[in-house]
């Protein structure tokens, strides 16, 4: 009797980018985010590629818009105003461009974005794919000055994109501290756990494996990376004017499902991290843990996720 032979391996090339685009310059974040891509793919062999958070649209960093409790000042008014015409729109140009370069490559992105409607800005991952835009998912929840900047995002927003050979899901920034949240989406069988940020704290890498022990997923962990002489001459950053001022410093990191860094951190410039992905290792972690499976406990512990959109106003 012969023994059968071992199945082959399945895997996936995964890419994160850390850099950042020129703050109020979108057509240049436009033609950076599409070489980024195209990089990564052609040149590292990537089947998917994940960018920052807010990449199109830009984070600003040390800008305080002229914010005190219970004031605002014209100027902060203005240099909000110019935030939002760096916004875009969704559709728009900016969407199909990436849509048209991820059909043409073939692969998969994840991309941070900042979305105009109306006079509110949402701070988004959008997902792209062989066929184009595939959908977004909105911040639920801004962190601390951010929510003078962005509005909330609900549950009608929190997709998983089947790959055909992985999952994909995305959690962005300090989202990824909201227990429930992680919940949700680990119920909905997240396998690339997509995490666009700007922490750049060394707590942040913690974080990031724990997501991946926790949900027994890979971990794509993209961080910008900004200096002060990448902003504009008449912005003033509260970190001081210095040109080699690090506004952000990067620290971005790939995550087996057991915990383990197969890419990164980082640090001290932009880059692309790579790793191959041995998809069977999903199986292999969840054996002993599937948080939303085997280990949960519904007897005790339930969540209810509502994923209707809720807007302000709707007609009959």
């Amino acid at each position: 009797m012969t023994s059968a032979s071992p199945a082959p391996r399945r895997t996936l090339t995964a890419a994160v980018v850390q850099a950042a685009a020129p703050l109020f310059d979108t057509p240049t974040a436009q033609i950076r985010a599409e070489e980024f891509i195209r990089e990564a793919v052609r040149d590292r062999n990537a089947e998917v590629v994940v960018l920052p958070e807010a990449f199109l649209g830009g984070y600003p960093k040390g800008l305080d818009f002229g914010i005190t409790v219970g004031s605002r000042t014209p100027a902060g008014r203005d240099l909000f105003r110019r935030y939002h015409a760096a916004a875009i729109d969704i559709p728009g140009p900016e969407v199909e461009a990436l849509a048209a370069v991820t059909r043409e490559l073939g692969c998969h992105a994840v991309v941070g974005a900042v979305e105009r409607q109306g006079g509110t800005l949402y701070c988004v991952a959008l997902f792209f794919g062989p066929d184009g835009y595939l959908g977004l998912h909105r911040k639920l929840m801004p962190t601390a000055a951010e929510r003078y900047l962005w509005g909330q995002g609900d549950g009608s927003t929190l997709p998983v994109v089947d790959t055909g050979t992985a999952r994909l899901g995305a959690a962005i920034c300090w989202e990824n501290y909201m227990p429930l949240f992680r919940t949700a989406m680990y119920a909905k069988g997240v396998d690339l756990w997509c995490a666009p940020t700007v922490d750049d704290r060394d707590a942040w890498q913690a974080t990031m494996r724990h997501i991946a022990l926790e949900g027994r997923c890979f971990v794509l962990s993209a961080g910008q990376y900004l200096r002060r002489d990448a902003l504009l001459a008449d912005v003033r950053p509260v970190q001081g004017d210095e040109p080699d001022t690090v506004l952000i410093g990067g620290g971005s990191v790939i995550v087996s499902p057991l915990g383990e860094v197969l890419a990164g951190p980082l640090r001290d410039g932009e880059g692309i991290l790579t790793a191959e992905l041995d998809l069977d290792d999903l199986t292999r972690a969840r054996f002993d843990l599937d948080t939303t499976g085997h280990y949960a406990r519904p007897d005790v512990f339930t969540l209810h996720v509502d994923e209707s959109p809720h807007p302000t106003v709707t007609g009959r």
